[in-house]
């Protein structure tokens, strides 16, 4: 079966396409994103034609990615649509879409998120948070984008230096810059300092919604970090490798949330604002986390050490839990608790065809 054709899934779709939000912004409107293939991106992209087909909102979807061939397997159900137009791009380079005319919205979703893409290529991960959104923020100027989001993180609050419980969004926290993995959240600070430069200077309107770590059945297979590994462990009836002591306390989000969160923050954020998008159900110590997907599984957590390239790419914040009270005055809510997400996504994946 088909991600797409799955029940619970179309569930999930159908939550995130009726969430109170003035959806009439969006009504005719062309929105172009990056990272159309990806785990945010792959759910925002049907539940924007979902909605068309439901609510008919007229709403064209550009959706860029680098694999025309893995694009066109995901999305076989709408390639063919007029409201959807995958544009086969690198966005570390140039966009010339002339033909194009004026998008209304553009969202930069587009990212190495994992631990052994940070490991193993800490230049592709730089340059698309920062050559990347560049390239974005002058399609946006040139296309006049009524407004611009980038999809940043968690990490770029650091570490917790123990003077806070939570971050909220003028946390600053510790990074060690000297160091191959500050590269991710270095750069997504980079990002962020941009597209403020973008606003003052051309007059973009931007808006920065800061993701957790964020798990769904949109996940690749090819993902590293350790809840990916948990659930991907789960779906396979193996038991779960926890590679640590597991004390990191971190926020998570299941996917339809972090979705209805970004569209929250895109219609009704204000412009230049940050928002994180949390909720304190998600928040969890990592080896609570394993037990909670080994008992979906019906297996036993274990414990291993990383090689020395997983061990690179891994955060070295020990506690990272964001305060959601900006996104919720918004009106932004989460949709469940933790273990029913873990659940459903366990159960999505295992009757699903891999993507």
């Amino acid at each position: 079966m088909k991600l797409i054709e799955n029940e619970l899934y179309q569930e999930d779709l159908k939550a995130v396409a009726e969430f109170d939000l003035p959806w009439e912004k969006l009504n005719g409107k062309a929105v172009l994103l990056s990272g159309a293939t990806g785990m945010i991106g792959s759910f925002l992209v049907d539940v924007l034609l979902y909605r068309n087909k439901v609510h008919n909102m007229g709403c064209t979807v550009l959706a860029l990615g680098r694999n025309g061939e893995k694009a066109r397997e995901r999305f076989s159900y709408c390639f063919e649509d007029d409201d959807f137009r995958f544009i086969a791009q690198d966005i570390n380079q140039p966009l010339s879409l002339p033909d194009l005319g004026k998008v209304d919205y553009v969202l930069h979703l587009a990212s190495n998120t994992h631990p052994v893409a940070y490991a193993t290529d800490p230049i592709g991960t730089i340059l698309t948070n920062i050559e990347g959104t560049k390239n974005l923020l002058d399609f946006a100027v040139e296309h006049r984008a009524d407004r611009f989001a980038f999809a940043s993180s968690n990490e770029i609050y650091g570490e917790n230096r123990g003077d806070v419980e939570k971050f909220d969004e003028s946390y600053c926290g510790y990074i060690d810059c000297n160091t191959l993995r500050a590269g991710y959240p270095e750069s997504k600070r980079c990002g962020e300092a941009l597209c403020q430069a973008y606003r003052k200077q051309k007059g973009l309107d931007v808006v920065i919604p800061r993701l957790t770590r964020s798990f769904g059945p949109t996940m690749l297979m090819s993902d590293t970090k350790a809840i990916s590994q948990f659930i991907l462990k789960a779906v396979k009836g193996e038991d779960i490798v926890l590679k640590s002591a597991g004390t990191q306390y971190y926020s998570f989000t299941y996917v339809a949330d972090a979705v209805s969160g970004l569209l929250t923050v895109l219609l009704k954020g204000e412009n230049e604002e940050a928002y994180n998008i949390a909720d304190e159900s998600g928040d969890i110590m990592l080896k609570d986390l394993a037990e909670l997907i080994a008992e979906c599984a019906g297996t036993r957590v274990v414990y291993d050490l990383p090689d020395v390239v997983e061990a690179a790419g891994f955060s070295k914040a020990t506690k990272a839990r964001l305060d959601g009270a900006k996104t919720k005055a918004l009106g932004w809510t989460s949709s469940s608790d933790l273990p029913t997400n873990l659940k459903k996504t366990v159960d999505i994946l295992k009757h699903t065809e891999e993507k």
